[in-house]
């Protein structure tokens, strides 16, 4: 690839649900003859693994005024100013086409760099309320994509829906056959997502224990618990003689999704829109100190079309979660309903939604 292609700076925050449509976009930009430059902290970088290699990827230390002491916070905005000197040198050598930010606070220096150098932004929110950097930035970048649809926005601010993109490894599987349930071997796939997941791996094994054995003879489990619940989880499984594999992270979940019958999930953007995507039932519990309530948000439409089936955190019971999965395990034609809702509410175009966009602030040099 020359040196003369354009270049697309993104920057996005240390959770799945910021790194996975960066990712795609990635993925498509590259096809499109692009250069690009991934900005993130340690935190993001553990997602950078299904990242196309020919991406550069720059980890830089990230300043959040949410965690630590006095001290360490009274220390951030010095932080911050440092990330932002040290970005804007970068951008003046690299000199990138547009800026993209995926939200979380890493995005703060390529934003204000970008700002400063009068270099063409936007910001992507995946969630269906603003995060607290993208409400910081939606009125000094050029536009504001969202990915959940409506997303409420500061006065005077116009967005685009674009949907939330989704990895090319969802896409492959996008609208895939669903094997409804039946008395047959059948699937569950347990997601937690990157934050509070414990209740998750509380709550979800001992209910599936719990259902009745015409059923539960014939269930496989997929469940993706935190590093120091896993173990836990699995002996819980194995001691009630459930066919479980439990790790804290799935390099394949797409290709679980596809094969399963019913998804257990947080209602993170990322899941949402994979779930929807591949067309699969499921139960969402919206992780509730979720910033805004924004998983409730999240999965608004997927519920009111009648692809999901939302548990509150604060009704969460094993008995709770139980009947959900046997309502939905023993109604296959319920199920199936469920699938094809999911569907109606997939963007799977939502890639080359924000590419086009992306597109259009490079040709026009909009500065921000």
């Amino acid at each position: 690839m020359s040196d003369g292609a354009p270049l697309l700076l993104m920057a996005a925050g240390g959770t799945g649900g910021h790194m996975f449509p960066a990712q795609s976009l990635a993925e498509h930009m590259l096809r499109k003859g692009w250069r690009v430059k991934l900005s993130t902290d340690a935190r993001g970088a553990r997602y950078t693994g299904g990242f196309p290699h020919s991406v550069d990827i720059e980890q830089i230390a990230s300043a959040t005024f949410a965690r630590g002491n006095v001290a360490a916070k009274a220390l951030v905005p010095f932080r911050i100013a440092s990330g932002v000197m040290g970005a804007a040198t970068r951008m003046m050598r690299d000199r990138p086409d547009v800026v993209v930010g995926f939200g979380g606070y890493p995005t703060i220096p390529a934003l204000s760099a970008a700002r400063l150098l009068r270099v063409p932004a936007m910001v992507h929110e995946q969630n269906g309320v603003l995060g607290r950097v993208n409400r910081a930035f939606a009125k000094r970048v050029a536009r504001v994509a969202c990915g959940t649809w409506p997303t409420e926005m500061p006065e005077g601010v116009e967005a685009v829906h674009v949907g939330n993109p989704v990895r090319a490894a969802v896409l492959e599987r996008a609208g895939a056959g669903y094997i409804p349930p039946g008395d047959y071997p059948m699937s569950i796939v347990v997601m937690g997502g990157s934050q509070g997941a414990r209740i998750m791996s509380d709550v979800v094994p001992p209910a599936i224990a719990n259902l009745p054995m015409p059923l539960l003879r014939n269930i496989r489990v997929s469940h993706q618990a935190r590093d120091e619940d896993a173990e836990r989880v699995a002996t819980f499984y194995a001691e009630n003689g459930i066919d479980a594999d439990v790790q804290a992270f799935f390099r394949d979940v797409p290709r679980r999704i596809s094969e399963a019958q019913l998804v257990i999930s947080r209602a993170g953007a990322s899941s949402v829109a994979d779930i929807s995507v591949i067309g699969r039932p499921s139960i969402m519990v919206p992780f509730a100190a979720a910033t805004g309530d924004h998983q409730t948000v999240n999965a608004r439409a997927l519920k009111e079309a009648g692809g999901t089936i939302l548990i509150p955190e604060s009704r969460l019971t094993v008995d709770a979660m139980r009947e959900q999965i046997q309502i939905v395990l023993e109604n296959p034609d319920g199920a199936l309903q469920m699938s094809r809702a999911a569907l109606s509410c997939a963007m799977p175009d939502a890639t080359e939604r924000l590419a086009a966009l992306v597109e259009e602030l490079a040709r026009k040099g909009e500065p921000t």
